[in-house]
């Protein structure tokens, strides 16, 4: 900008130069031309020169001052900037260190989550191999069916409608005897586990060996059952097989319906813990309708009372509506003789007394 500003100075003071040069009339020789041109010229470069200078410094200090300006406001701009920048810079880090500790967080969380699920993990391993133990003992597979079997009946029977280890007349102990009422009688149920041959069949279905075995294991079932737990006069027509595993069960019905025709001739049913718990909930059923059906003259004594009950009830209403109907007769009684004493004072209050006529 000031070289520009200079640059078109110096060529107005040529201008000018040359058009007093080409103005001013021709000397007759060339010394008093030269001595014209100086003594004409010097006052007016140095005026243009002074001119000249004083609008220079006049530009040079405007031009500082702009400068300044401008530096000012660049500065206080970028500082501006910076601050802005510095604010966001700080609440950025500050969310990233929120999300970062809130991720850390949840890390710890889930590592805390994931030892106690080992752990948990670890347990059921141990109960895992403690039930492969028990299963693999006969005895103990034996006792397992048992327990499975008194929570089923204790969590859907009351403890008068069944009878755990009950002997027989014939000395033969059942797992559990229920005590239903007639027509039905009692009903044994015998746990039984065939495991062994079952496995060996899982792992060879096609070996008829196998299943054969397995198919001979659940009629000796049924044969012990129907032979000890079906007693005429003691027990009912029928006793139940009780096998404490749901594979085992869908087995028997899915590829041998031979056992289950077999079971059905020997009138022994067969049940897993689903199926057993239809047939308790079933069985209590039948006992509350034996016990209501018990109840009967109980509730009909009740029902008699409840007659009578309403019989007074009904005569008390009755005369106590009475008694409210004589009331609203008097209410309406004195309602009229209240009308009546009213138009009296009303009356009495339109009488015109004439004092003059009096006197």
């Amino acid at each position: 900008m000031m070289i520009y500003i200079l640059t078109l100075t110096v060529i107005a003071f040529q201008a000018i130069i040359t058009y007093k040069l080409y103005t001013q009339p021709k000397p007759l020789n060339k010394d008093q031309n030269a001595l014209l041109m100086q003594e004409q010229l010097l006052p007016l470069f140095n005026q243009n020169t002074k001119e000249i200078r004083d609008q220079l410094e006049l530009l040079l200090r405007q031009q500082i001052n702009f400068q300044g300006e401008q530096f000012q406001k660049i500065m206080q701009l970028t500082d501006q900037q910076l601050k802005q920048i510095s604010g966001q810079v700080d609440r950025r880090l500050g969310e990233g260190f929120d999300k970062t500790s809130e991720v850390f967080n949840n890390v710890i969380k889930r590592l805390a989550e994931i030892d106690t699920a080992q752990k948990r993990i670890q347990e059921l391993s141990s109960d895992i191999i403690t039930l492969k133990d028990i299963l693999n003992d006969k005895k103990a597979r034996g006792t397992f069916g048992e327990i499975q079997l008194h929570q089923l009946i204790r969590n859907t029977i009351p403890e008068k409608h069944f009878k755990l280890q009950a002997t027989l007349s014939n000395q033969k102990r059942a797992d559990c005897l229920l005590l239903l009422p007639e027509p039905t009688g009692n009903i044994v149920i015998d746990a039984k586990f065939p495991l062994e041959n079952y496995r060996r069949l899982q792992e060879s279905p096609d070996n008829l060996k196998i299943k054969s075995q397995f198919i001979q294991d659940i009629k000796k079932h049924i044969n012990d059952i129907a032979s000890k737990y079906i007693i005429a006069g003691e027990t009912a027509e029928s006793a139940i097989l009780f096998i404490p595993a749901e594979s085992i069960f869908a087995q028997i019905h899915a590829q041998l319906p031979e056992l289950v025709e077999y079971s059905q001739s020997q009138r022994v049913w067969l049940t897993s813990p689903s199926t057993l718990m239809a047939i308790l909930t079933t069985a209590m059923a039948v006992i509350k309708d034996v016990e209501t059906r018990e109840q009967v003259h109980l509730i009909q004594k009740h029902i008699q009372m409840l007659s009578a009950d309403f019989q007074r009830f009904q005569k008390r209403m009755n005369d106590l509506a009475r008694h409210v109907q004589l009331a609203y007769q008097d209410i309406d009684l004195v309602h009229k003789s209240s009308s009546k004493i009213t138009q009296r004072f009303e009356k009495i209050e339109k009488v015109d007394f004439n004092y003059d006529s009096i006197e």
